[in-house]
């Protein structure tokens, strides 16, 4: 792991940092990608983190009066769903966002570190490249723009140089002609890495035909090659076309053969191009249908609770952890200091230093929801929060939630619906039931499925914990 963490206040300490360090610093906003990456051997040689998270101003989402619209490098994938802006002017990218992780995920990670990590899996760069986008990129030396077709070099490689941060993502808004469709292919409905995906912006005219006319076209494919593609040839079919049974059908069977896909344990290459067809086909129709805004809910389950609105509060001072210096937090409103565990996550420092053995570690991957806490007010999975992240901070754990002296509302209603079983997740459950229902009075089933979508159950049980859950709402 790092030997020196800082918890930064401004930007100009981050690149200066940068530019002191080199390839040995590398940047957190969640650090979702850059803990695993860490733990597993992918990234070497990381001496200092610098911890983003906690400047002022870095999640803004605007529209400035060239209708370009502009994402902080702090904007999460829970910022671009909830963003009436994004849905209405962005949608392939919420609908993208929506389909990342969970919501305790979706807390945490950044599309700027979607980006970044390069990987051609990932969701918010295909409908970003579909859209045109752009990338500012900062060092003492000054900013580059680079168009983010430009910006990969191959997977996980970019041309993001060590002394450079990325300050601002931007791409032209849609307009009310064009209109634009994300869909992904995971093997399981949450939490999944795309076996394929794509994203098909479509700008149209009305010429007196029932049917839209198409003027000009975008189509990208995810996880088919290298990088993001272009499927060029399947473009050039739809343009100048008129919406069609048989332009769809031939435009999803050219975007098809404009894949170049491997072979791997989520899925063999025929079955991936096979994949680009349907999904091309199915984003083509729900365009022609009018249908885009089908696959996102109109209220989605964030887990921000009533009070945050998805914003951290700043850091007055900025501070450096490297064994010497103390992390100062607050858990379940006890005052804490720590003198170890600043190479730790967060899961291990409340476990192992703070002696709160509720939150538990099952995946220590970010896929299973066990170690679910609330950061500042906001549903996070503790085990891919770095622990230094908790200094000036305020932590909820299942043990600030109630004990068995003084149940809380859920936890009553678990044990009456036999929710608790085996009882090993059940710690997570009730963490994002808590901040469901401190969300939304009276959640739908669909909804509080939506908040658990984080939570796996291997005893198998969710009907009871649904409702349990669907319970503590009524009462």
């Amino acid at each position: 792991m790092w030997n020196k963490y800082i918890n930064a206040t401004n930007v100009d300490e981050v690149v200066r940092t940068l530019a002191e360090y080199g390839d040995q610093a590398r940047i957190v906003a969640g650090a979702t990608d850059l803990i695993l990456e860490l733990e597993r051997g992918i990234r070497t040689g990381i001496d200092v983190i610098i911890d983003v998270s906690r400047i002022s101003g870095l999640e803004g989402i605007s529209i400035d009066e060239d209708d370009w619209i502009h994402l902080g490098p702090m904007v999460t994938h829970n910022h671009c769903v909830s963003s009436k802006l994004i849905r209405e002017r962005g949608l392939p990218l919420a609908q993208a966002s929506w389909k990342v992780g969970a919501p305790q995920i979706r807390n945490r990670g950044t599309v700027a570190g979607n980006l970044i990590t390069a990987s051609p899996a990932n969701d918010t760069i295909t409908p970003l490249m579909a859209m045109d986008a752009q990338v500012v990129l900062r060092s003492t030396k000054g900013e580059r723009v680079v168009p983010l077709k430009e910006f990969y070099l191959g997977v996980r490689k970019t041309v993001l140089r060590s002394d450079e941060m990325l300050v601002d993502i931007k791409f032209p808004a849609m307009s009310t002609n064009q209109h634009g469709m994300f869909m992904k292919l995971g093997l399981r409905r949450a939490q999944a890495i795309s076996v394929v995906n794509v994203a098909v912006i479509l700008d149209t005219e009305d010429k007196g035909n029932r049917n839209p006319f198409v003027k000009e076209a975008s189509i990208t494919l995810g996880a088919v090659a290298p990088t993001i593609i272009r499927a060029l040839n399947a473009e050039n079919n739809i343009r100048s076309e008129y919406l069609s049974e048989s332009v769809i059908q031939n435009t999803a069977k050219l975007a098809m053969e404009s894949a170049q896909p491997i072979t791997d344990v989520r899925g063999s290459a025929e079955y991936r191009r096979e994949m680009v067809r349907v999904l091309v086909n199915r984003s083509l129709r729900s365009i022609w249908e009018r249908k885009e805004n089908d696959s996102l809910p109109s209220n989605p389950v964030l887990l921000w609770g009533s009070k945050t609105k998805g914003l951290l509060p700043d850091l007055r001072n900025s501070s450096l952890h490297d064994g010497k210096q103390l992390i100062q937090t607050t858990i379940n409103g006890r005052q804490y200091e720590f003198k170890t565990g600043y190479k730790k996550t967060l899961l291990r420092l409340l476990r192992e230093d703070a002696g709160l053995v509720g939150t538990k570690e099952g995946c220590d991957e970010g896929e299973c929801g066990a170690c679910t806490v609330f950061l500042d007010g906001i549903a996070v999975m503790s085990c891919l929060v770095p622990a230094p992240r908790a200094h000036n901070a305020e932590i909820v754990t299942i043990e600030g939630v109630g004990n068995k002296e003084n149940l809380s509302h859920i936890q009553e209603a678990f044990v009456h619906e036999g929710a608790v079983q085996c009882g090993y997740c059940i710690p997570g459950f009730i963490m994002s039931a808590e901040k469901l229902l401190e969300e939304r009075d009276h959640p739908t089933r669909d909804e509080i499925r939506q908040a658990i979508t984080g939570n796996i159950c291997r005893c198998t049980g969710y009907y009871k914990i649904v409702n349990a859950i669907e319970k503590a709402a009524r009462e």
